[in-house]
């Protein structure tokens, strides 16, 4: 269930209920953490990060989230189970929105979501409050996730239920001494490990593309070079020779290898939860070349219908996720054949870098199927005889040759 403003003000001051915030530091969420604590509300501010907050921005939230009137603030970090649960077998699936976007915040969102129920049962609130509006497909994602995780739970959502506009929101909050800069910019961005997504400006316009300067990345480095991802069973081993246990650090250092090119810029048009269309720009580095390593070295280590089943259900995982069904019973059951399919995609995939763009040069692999001593394509065969060849070709065309001796009036 949803409250609003006149819910809110039926309550009796003398018993405060608990309510947590998905705490951003961003305006939405600053004016509910200050609205509902001055409604009597004892407010937890809860940051869930999945990777895109930086120490500073972390420091910087919680001593805002004290001034707006939090009793209480947590950090909660999430990057390595998003990392575990989700990015590793996007990973696995090459999955793409639209063979372009690398579903950046939809998966995000669905982690932080979790982070926040989780911490709201720990503490037992009696709400959760997020600062989503009634526009996008997060409101969603944030609903649904605490419906499920925190049945019984109050879910609080000042923005979406009043249609607040900027201007009061800024208003209550300086009327109330709040203040922060929270000027409107031209260009939103959500910043995370697995890519920057870019809203605004251009953007609204479906035949303009973004100018450089609304990029938070740019062409540092101009002369080519190599980059050699190293897998081991699907998930990342090893980054031009240096060894990763760690997989988020794995990725963070080729989003710095790929960002000094201005590499995985693009557009995405797309079908939003709520039926509309959406557009949204995305600088994303790391996932691009990642995804697209790993398609490479699956080209030479997978069967041809290995590839074509998990492209099958790689696809459905993706969608999934963007819709807000990443609790939904059947993703297990796709983990699970995405995991299996992976057992030999070992090796390195070998990438030339330059800038905005590059491309896949070849791979380095124990389970390299073009080694097959049974032939080279295009060159010779050593596995049959050139009779066999023609029997079997023969064989192959039967049902072709069966239809059109029958229907030989049709044409092609």
């Amino acid at each position: 269930m949803t409250a609003t403003i006149a819910t809110i003000k039926t309550h009796n001051i003398m018993t405060k209920k608990k309510v947590v915030v998905a705490f951003s530091g961003g305006l939405d969420t600053s004016y509910t953490v200050m609205r509902l604590a001055n409604e009597g509300y004892d407010v937890y501010a809860a940051c869930a990060n999945t990777g895109g907050f930086s120490s500073e921005q972390l420091k910087k939230n919680e001593e805002n989230a004290y001034k707006l009137g939090a009793v209480e603030y947590v950090t909660l970090d999430v990057t390595q189970e998003y990392y575990a649960k989700s990015l590793k077998y996007m990973i696995f699936g090459n999955v793409l929105r639209n063979n372009s976007y690398p579903i950046s915040v939809s998966s995000e969102r669905i982690f932080q979501a979790i982070a926040i129920a989780r911490y709201a049962k720990e503490i037992g609130a009696d709400a959760i409050a997020h600062g989503s509006t009634g526009a996008g497909n997060d409101q969603i994602r944030f609903d649904m996730t605490f419906l499920v995780m925190a049945p019984g739970v109050e879910i609080i959502t000042l923005t979406r239920d009043q249609a607040l506009s900027r201007k009061e929101e800024v208003d209550y909050l300086n009327e109330h001494g709040f203040y922060a800069d929270f000027t409107k910019l031209k260009y939103s961005y959500n910043v995370g490990i697995w890519g920057t997504s870019i809203c605004g400006g251009e953007i609204l316009d479906s035949a303009q593309g973004l100018p450089e300067e609304a990029y938070l990345k740019h062409v540092t480095r101009n002369e080519e070079s190599e980059l050699r991802i190293t897998f081991e069973k699907g998930e990342i081993a090893a980054v031009n020779g240096e060894t990763f246990d760690d997989k988020v650090k794995a990725i963070q250092r080729i989003e710095e290898l790929g960002a000094a090119y201005g590499i995985g810029r693009d557009c995405n048009v797309g079908d939003t939860i709520i039926g509309i269309k959406g557009r949204v720009a995305f600088e994303a580095a790391a996932p691009i070349l990642i995804i697209e390593a790993h398609r490479l070295l699956e080209k030479y280590t997978l069967s041809k219908w290995q590839q074509y089943w998990k492209d099958q259900v790689a696809n459905w995982y993706g969608m999934f996720l963007h819709e807000s069904q990443y609790l939904e019973p059947v993703m297990p059951d796709i983990e699970a054949m995405l995991t299996s399919s992976q057992r030999n995609v070992n090796g390195t995939a070998i990438l030339r870098l330059r800038p905005l763009g590059f491309e896949t040069m070849g791979v380095d692999s124990p389970d390299d199927l073009l080694k097959s001593k049974l032939g080279e394509y295009g060159e010779m065969q050593r596995g049959w005889t050139a009779d066999e060849a023609k029997g079997f070709i023969k064989v192959l065309s039967t049902p072709l040759r069966v239809y059109y001796g029958i229907h030989d009036d049709e044409k092609r």
